[in-house]
């Protein structure tokens, strides 16, 4: 239609010159006018055209989001692949380290901008590029797309893109990578990118991990695990570990208390350290059922010394968050500990900084009611989320940890030794006491007493022990 009109117009330019002379010039110009207008008009088209096969079909998308959503997400991922099995595509799925902390912390309002940041920057780096995407989660999103897409410097643009609206709040993201496998549909790569995201939680060297062989006996391991928890716990492969907790205002330190840390001696997997399955069981919803052995075990141990050395040895055990929704978590300690004829004040209660920073009505009142009842309650990994000292004053605790992603860089760090001084400020003014765990060097040790801090554990002090060595290296020591 379009080729047609261009040639009449071409055809009645004769006509015109033979009976209108004066005006050819005005007709020629509007002719002129009206060819760019349609060349233009079949550009626009092809280009919309073209993004709509690249990242979005309007009619399938959220309309707030302009994503995917999680269905039809997958629906057009399986017709691309259907369309084209072999062409090679990976998965790749980005979450938002403790979105949860962001949103108590800072409110709903800045959450949503960092999810809308997440989202346009992904939008317009996919029009670069060849895929689709979807918000899968809250804070979690998965992008199916062409193997030559760089995953690596889509964190890169992400993280400074957040860094760039949101300077104050540090945001931190993680990501896993599925690459493309002949005969592997995409919610499979999907799946996979999403073990190998959730495997990168917590990391501070990489978060980016790419789904390998690696993390595939890891994701094997952790079904393994789930599957033997019942069998683990009432044939006590559980083991405690305990590891002291210093004064270190006097010279040489002294013993002041010890922290509980579980170990696991599985059959077949061997020693498992506590990073490879707290996390699997607190997502599980079963880390209760550990916590409850721990705290037996402890109490149990904790009246053994007081019986062969004549000393109460104080420990801290691990409360989770799943714990507090326990009705009876109050009632469960003070059987524990009548049990083993001890009371309150022999258990200390640790806390992560993340479960406070939800701050639901109901955690906060059971931990005032542990501490009405003469727990003292410790918050453990201060400064390895969002938190600020600022927020110390409004929290219930009695003891604060300073997280060793915290000390580990101070002695090379002026930036976190700024931030070490300024909780050792703010919580000196509150009359908090701190502890810095994780303290690893002479260096760092000496840097934290010359800054006030009067309590420390770590491996240059001491390593977790069994029992037995505990009791030989510093009870039977500090009586004499």
């Amino acid at each position: 239609m379009e080729k047609g009109l261009h040639q009449g117009i071409l055809a009645a330019v004769p006509l015109l010159l033979n009976q209108h002379p004066g005006v050819v010039f005005g007709v020629i110009a509007a002719a002129a006018l009206v060819v760019v207008l349609l060349v233009l008009r079949s550009a626009k088209k092809k280009n919309r055209s073209q993004a709509k096969q690249r990242l979005i079909n309007i009619t399938e998308t959220d309309e707030f989001t302009g994503f995917y959503d999680k269905n039809d997400f997958f629906k057009y991922a399986d017709r691309l692949y259907q369309n084209d099995p072999g062409k090679p595509m990976k998965a790749i799925v980005l979450n938002i380290e403790q979105f949860h902390s962001v949103n108590a912390l800072y409110g709903r309002d800045f959450g949503d901008q960092i999810l809308s940041a997440i989202r346009n920057e992904i939008s317009d780096f996919l029009l670069e590029q060849d895929g689709v995407a979807c918000q899968m989660e809250a804070d979690c999103f998965a992008i199916y797309c062409s193997t030559f897409v760089d995953a690596r410097a889509l964190l890169s643009r992400l993280e400074g893109k957040l860094d760039m609206i949101t300077s104050d709040a540090g945001i931190m993201l993680r990501m896993g990578v599925m690459p493309w496998k002949e005969n592997t549909e995409p919610r499979q790569l999907v799946e996979q990118a999403l073990i190998a995201c959730n495997r990168a939680r917590g990391q501070y060297d990489d978060r980016l991990i790419v789904f390998d062989d690696s993390v595939r006996e890891h994701d094997k391991n952790e079904q393994h695990m789930i599957n033997d928890l019942r069998h683990t716990i009432n044939n006590e492969e559980f083991i405690v570990r305990y590891q002291p907790k210093f004064d270190i205002a006097v010279d040489p330190p002294r013993l002041k208390s010890a922290e509980a840390l579980v170990r696991w001696v599985h059959p077949e997997l061997g020693m498992i350290p506590p990073n490879d399955f707290i996390p699997l069981f607190e997502r599980n919803g079963q880390i209760g059922q550990i916590d409850q052995y721990v705290w037996a075990e402890v109490a149990r141990q904790i009246a053994q010394w007081r019986k062969e050395y004549g000393v109460t040895v104080k420990v801290s055990v691990n409360l989770s968050r799943i714990d507090v929704f326990d009705v009876s978590l109050d009632s469960t300690l003070d059987s524990i500990l009548k049990k083993n004829g001890l009371d309150a004040s022999s258990l200390e209660i640790e806390v992560t900084e993340s479960a406070y920073l939800e701050n639901t009505r109901q955690f906060i009142g059971a931990i005032e009611t542990l501490r009405k009842k003469g727990y003292q309650i410790e918050m453990d990994g201060f400064g390895s989320g969002y938190s600020s000292p600022n927020q110390l004053s409004s929290l219930p605790i009695d003891v604060l940890k300073m997280d060793r992603a915290l000390i580990r860089n101070i002695d090379f760090s002026e930036k976190d030794m700024q931030l070490v001084k300024q909780i050792l400020e703010t919580a000196k003014s509150l009359n908090i006491p701190v502890i810095a765990e994780g303290v690893e060097t002479q260096e760092q040790l000496q840097l934290l007493k010359e800054n006030g801090c009067t309590m420390a554990q770590g491996f240059i002090l001491s390593p977790p022990l069994p029992p037995e060595d505990f009791a030989l290296k510093f009870i039977e020591k500090q009586i004499v």
